[in-house]
């Protein structure tokens, strides 16, 4: 390692660290760092965006997917501003990220120099570990140390580097620290496990709310589960974690949520919150006991008030649990609520059977479920495209990609390009709306350039929906929700991929299997009818505010008839 340059020694610990690719544009405040990134191109890919917000939020996905750190770079200033975004999303879902930023030059630094902003000052509520690095033999032991500090608190890490200190020459290893994090399993205390099993014996109506935390252990979540006789809801990041369609799914929870996973925690005499730490009170048991599980003491107890905690390690935490309870013999509440599961089932597919012109979302979702395979990655943008894939994409062992505590728009595509380039073996599918992808649309030229054969699917209907609805369950008019078309077929095209517009239900099949068989990144544009995503279950406030919005709306237009009004009104009661 002795007289390389602290750019070279970087870009070898990136490797030791098991990192393969970054994500960045280049520019003239970390252009001696791009270039040893140049020499190491086969080994250490550099992956050029079109705008740094995609480097930040494919990052976080990076870590979302695969469990590994993310890497982005940007210039100093501008470039370093536009990774704000991605770094907050990847701390609100705690994913472990890096970002290593430019900055002026070090004999310049506070001398108010061009793209001169306070790095430090401004990514110190995002990142976890956030410092800048005054010399060029400081920066391995820095450099390590951020990586560690993502890896173990779970969140971004930000080195900020002066472009002349990645030219210096270091002449000595880094003697701080090194390119190794390990982490131990948790073994769940017997005192702990006693006293969760003591509540989970006693209750006659568990259920169950998993988290993000369970995705490893399926298994143990399932056989626990079938001993608690308890049901099982899961949290939006945590969809996948159990079979859509297994029999004590009950779906999600709130907004996005069904009928039966709310009555069920109305019923519920034990919450068991594993792996999560669920932030809408509302959507929770009054005042039943709880149970939390998780591997972190400080997430106990947060957000909901805990009877017993378990902290330790999901597997061998629920492996145990299990072995120290009862198996039930009274199964009536389960049954009950997988009887209501069904007729909740029934009732949603017939929306998603029925061939209308426009097409309804529902319908979209549901022919998009039947074509992809059984290991796809879908990753999902925010808006009322959320809602409808969680509600109508039964997930079987696909991934599921969100910006879940975030909730950015725009996340989708740099979610499916970070899993093809992360699997490039698996079906990649981005599911965003027509509001969302036009945030990150520029950056499908980056698939197209890395020929990364994603399948884009855009919920086309014209309008920002997710926020014309909540217009309108606040009791207001819609305004500035309208959105101007745009033909996403041809810029697919136009870009290099392959584009598809679907406006009748006939249309749809042939659209994903000429995109799926395609060799290239491809949009299918699809015009849906404007469907407001309704609760599973109608708040007494939403009916009474949707019901105020019916009537300025109605009055607005000078045409207040109550025949239409009634009717109007009748569909959320």
């Amino acid at each position: 390692m002795a007289n390389k340059t602290a750019g070279k020694i970087a870009a070898e610990l990136l490797k030791e660290w098991n990192i393969d690719h970054v994500y960045g544009m280049p520019g003239d405040s970390v252009n001696e760092f791009i270039d040893e990134l140049r020499h190491e191109e086969n080994s250490l890919r550099f992956i050029q965006v079109r705008h740094e917000e995609t480097a930040a939020l494919a990052a976080a996905a990076d870590a979302k997917l695969t469990g590994k750190i993310g890497v982005c770079l940007s210039i100093a200033g501008p470039g370093a501003v536009h990774l704000l975004n991605g770094l907050y999303d990847a701390k609100a879902d705690g994913a472990p990220v890096l970002a290593i930023t430019g900055q002026v030059s070090s004999d310049e630094i506070g001398r108010d120099y061009f793209q001169e902003i306070g790095l430090e000052r401004m990514f110190e509520d995002v990142a976890l570990f956030n410092q800048q690095v005054h010399s060029a033999e400081a920066l391995p032991d820095l450099l390590n140390q951020a990586i560690r500090t993502a890896y173990s608190q779970k969140g971004a890490a930000v080195l900020s580097v002066s472009d002349d200190l990645f030219a210096e020459k270091i002449k000595r290893k880094p003697v701080y620290t090194s390119a190794l994090y390990i982490e131990g399993d948790l073994e769940p205390k017997k005192s702990q496990l006693m006293q969760c099993a003591q509540l989970i014996n006693q209750a006659k109506k568990p259920v169950i709310l998993a988290g993000r935390g369970m995705k490893s252990a399926r298994d143990e979540l399932l056989e626990f589960a079938d001993k608690a006789a308890a049901p099982i809801i899961v949290t939006l990041p945590a969809k996948g974690v159990v079979p859509d369609r297994h029999p004590h799914m009950l779906g999600n929870l709130g907004h996005i949520g069904t009928k039966p996973a709310y009555e069920a925690m109305e019923e519920s005499d034990l919450l068991i919150m594993l792996g999560t730490s669920f932030p809408y009170r509302d959507y929770l048991p009054e005042d039943a006991p709880a149970i939390q599980l998780d591997n972190n003491p400080a997430k106990i107890g947060k957000r909901y008030p805990v009877t017993a905690g378990l902290v330790c390690d999901a597997k061998k935490g629920l492996f145990e649990l299990t072995k120290t309870i009862e198996r039930k013999s009274n199964r009536a509440f389960l049954e009950s609520c997988i009887q209501h599961m069904r007729k909740w089932r029934y009732e949603v597919e017939k929306d998603e059977q029925v061939a209308t012109e426009p097409l309804k979302p529902q319908q979209v979702i549901a022919r998009l479920e039947d074509a992809v395979a059984d290991d796809a990655v879908l990753s999902v943008d925010v808006g009322n495209v959320t809602v409808w894939t969680a509600r109508h994409f039964n997930m079987t062992n696909q991934d599921f990609l969100i910006s879940s505590w975030l909730g950015t728009m725009g996340c989708g595509l740099p979610g499916a390009i970070s899993a093809k380039l992360s699997h490039p073996e698996r079906q990649v599918v981005a599911v965003c709306g027509d509001g969302g992808f036009s945030m990150s649309m520029h950056d499908f030229p980056t698939a197209v350039k890395y020929e990364l054969p994603i399948v884009v699917v855009i919920l086309n209907n014209q309008n920002l929906g997710m926020i014309q609805y909540e217009q309108q369950e606040k009791g207001h008019v819609n305004y500035a929700t309208a959105l101007e078309n745009v033909d996403y077929a041809k810029f697919a095209e136009a870009c290099g991929g392959k584009g598809f517009s679907v406006t009748k239900h006939e249309e749809l099949i042939p659209a994903l299997k000429s995109a799926f068989h395609s060799q290239k990144p491809s949009i299918i544009d699809v015009a849906i009818e404007d469907e407001p995503p309704l609760p599973g279950k109608i708040s007494y406030t939403q009916a009474v505010n949707y019901s105020k919005y019916m009537i300025k709306k109605l009055v607005e237009k000078k045409e207040l008839d109550l025949p239409p009004l009634k009717k109007s009104l009748k569909r959320i009661f």
